[in-house]
């Protein structure tokens, strides 16, 4: 019997008994966590599909917290003088896989769903102030676009930095040099 987990963005083959390795988790060191199951086998046909996988329980607990091998990372381009050293240790937790079962029934819901389920959900009115405000189409006062950038007003933002609308030509540049 095993089954495929999910836990930090990976999977996992575990059964029970295993020890396992993954990214750093936040619960402390004893405690029990349960993790998703994405495949279940055991002696007769896989389970996979979503609602067979809600009755399938996987259990482990926190072992330790272990930071991995150092890695080392050497960034060189040649002829160039480019030299990066640096290097990291990975945070990783040691799981303990203590149990796999399927349970005969689906989990019972939580009662405050079951009560929820049967009112109507709140209407989401708007207020009854500005009501002309909250229309992105809108043109009151405060609204990002004005009037003028409508109209045919010529661009300020067109000319590129340091140039200016008269402009000297190179002719009148040398003949300014020489007459100094």
């Amino acid at each position: 019997m095993y089954a495929i987990v999910k836990v930090g963005g990976k999977q996992y083959r575990v059964e029970k008994g295993d020890s396992l390795v993954v990214d750093r988790l936040r619960d402390d060191e004893g405690a029990k966590v349960a993790l998703e199951p994405l495949l279940y086998r055991s002696d007769g046909d896989p389970v996979f599909d979503a609602d067979s996988l809600r009755k399938v329980k996987v259990e482990a607990v926190v072992t330790g917290h272990e930071r991995g091998k150092k890695v080392h990372v050497l960034k060189f381009k040649p002829k160039r003088g480019y030299k990066r050293r640096s290097g990291h240790r990975s945070e990783l937790t040691r799981l303990e896989i203590k149990n796999i079962k399927m349970l005969t029934r689906k989990p019972a819901t939580k009662k405050a769903e079951t009560s929820t389920a049967g009112e109507e959900p709140p209407s989401h009115a708007e207020p009854a102030g500005d009501e002309g405000a909250s229309k992105p189409g809108s043109t009151k006062s405060g609204s990002p676009r004005s009037g003028s950038a409508k109209s045919g007003s010529t661009r300020s933002g067109s000319a590129k930095p340091g140039a200016s609308k008269s402009r000297s030509t190179p002719k009148a540049t040398k003949e300014a040099d020489d007459g100094s």
